[in-house]
């Protein structure tokens, strides 16, 4: 079916189609909370590696997904969403295995690589597959289930990862994947309806490369900032080259004529302005799940079970408030929601500066600003997804969404990347200690009220509001 006829819209097959594809995103999402609880187990595997050096096992697939998402969102329009959605399903589960076989960091950063390009060919068709399958009255409900989905899979990450980790080693954390996967791959087959631009072109391999290469060097540049000090000469290489390629990469794709990110999709002003939005709170996020996990386990000295135990309140109630805000939006539009959500994430970040201290207290300290940040990023994540697919094109919806998803691990990478820094080197006196963790909490406060005032541009109206404007 070519992408510019209506889509045929079937009640069942819809839901079918969003369950399908909710549940490859959930191995996805899964796989990234469940890896900040491995983290510390990973360390301890490879005694002889730097904590630096084993960061790019979250930032090697953060960068390939980053880097390789919107170009796998063009192909997938051209080639067809549900050939993409298989062969992603695939790649990612075979990744996922040889990650568990890993016997070094340089090889278990490699095939956290392959799982990087698995994860971007596979999110973007699935969302393309969603979006597709509804009409567009319901995309915000569908969509804000789909980011539920992966907000389950958060909730379970942390206490999965630690009781896998407690019970086994981190190399279970990428086995839990395989059922996930053959599910998909078999019931993909049987369930998805294929849909395909005939017009797209696929885009050029010299735009994927210098987009890749300038993030890798910016992520090189950040996390290696403490050790090798901001003034040194190869930080400043680090980070003037990445700029140096984003720089080309930008020039490139306005002259190219089968670009990797279509710059044209920026002119459409609810896609520019809840991208901005979805990048600052990738960064942020990251940086305060990751950061939460170090803290409890460093600092509070707790264990990893309970440490992952400790953060999942946080992912479960986004996952059941999440479709709420859906329904929410369909009546009040996304933007009150938005910006709501950002000054909640920043509010629970100076909650964390003031509390957060030495000695822990967990129910007093840390519970109600993870239950600020939880509501906050219901409202937050849904909402900007569901904002950017309703404004895309019909014939868009597969490298839109893989625009969307790609700003956001851009963004997360630099989030890792930050608390790496902030939180590299070996630090005996507590105050220092904490002082560095408020550094992170700070990522918090600045990510949601940068957000927040990203979502202020947007133009959204629910049914209340297109009631009055046809009165």
């Amino acid at each position: 079916m070519d992408s510019t006829e209506p889509p045929i819209i079937d009640e069942k097959a819809a839901w079918r189609t969003l369950l399908l594809s909710g549940l490859a995103v959930f191995a996805t999402f899964l796989d990234t909370s469940i890896l900040f609880v491995a983290f510390p187990d990973i360390v301890r595997s490879f005694p002889s590696a730097e904590s630096t050096q084993l960061s790019w096992v979250i930032n090697a697939y953060t960068i390939a997904f980053a880097a390789l998402v919107v170009p796998s969102g063009k192909i997938a329009d051209r080639v067809g969403h549900k050939r993409s959605f298989l062969f992603g399903s695939l790649l990612f589960t075979c990744a996922s295995l040889l990650c568990a076989a890993a016997q070094s960091p340089i090889v278990l950063i490699l095939f956290r690589v392959a799982q990087g390009v698995g994860a971007a060919v596979l999110i973007p068709s699935s969302l393309a597959l969603v979006i597709r399958a509804f009409p567009r009255e319901k995309l915000p409900v569908a969509v804000a289930i789909w980011g539920g989905i992966g907000g389950v899979a958060g909730a379970l990450g942390p206490s999965l990862g630690a009781v896998l980790v407690d019970a086994a080693n981190w190399r279970w954390v990428f086995l839990v994947n395989l059922p996930v996967g053959l599910i998909t791959v078999w019931g993909g087959r049987i369930i998805l309806r294929e849909s395909r631009d005939e017009t797209m072109k696929i885009p050029s391999l010299s735009g994927v490369v210098l987009f890749a290469g300038s993030a890798a060097l910016l992520s090189l540049g950040v996390v290696q900032s403490e050790d090798w000090g901001w003034a040194d000469n190869r930080t400043l290489t680090s980070l003037i080259a990445g700029g140096v390629l984003l720089t080309v990469f930008w020039f490139h794709q306005r002259r190219s004529e089968r670009p990797a990110l279509d710059l044209d999709l920026f002119g459409i002003r609810n896609v520019a302005w809840a991208n901005t939005a979805m990048f600052v709170y990738g960064g942020a996020f990251a940086a305060m799940f990751f950061g939460s996990v170090l803290f409890l386990t460093d600092v509070w000295g707790w264990s990893i079970t309970a440490a992952g135990f400790g953060v999942a309140p946080g992912p479960t109630l986004v996952a059941l408030l999440a479709p709420r805000a859906g329904k929410l939006a369909t009546v009040v539009g996304q933007r009150p929601l938005l910006v709501a959500g950002g000054l909640l994430f920043a509010l629970s970040g100076l909650l964390r500066i003031v509390m957060l201290g030495a000695e822990p207290n967990y129910l007093v300290d840390y519970l109600p600003s993870m239950l600020l940040t939880a509501l906050g990023v219901a409202l937050l994540i849904p909402q900007l997804s569901s904002t950017i697919a309703q404004a895309l094109p019909q014939n868009r919806v597969g490298v839109g969404s893989g625009l969307n998803q790609a700003v956001r691990q851009f963004g997360a990478t630099f989030g890792v990347a930050l608390t790496v820094a902030f939180l590299s080197g070996q630090l005996d006196d507590a105050t220092e200690v904490i002082a560095r963790f408020d550094r992170i909490w700070w990522l918090i406060v600045v990510g949601g009220l940068l957000s927040a005032a990203a979502s202020l541009p947007l133009q959204t109206a629910g049914a209340g509001a297109r009631s009055a404007e046809q009165s």
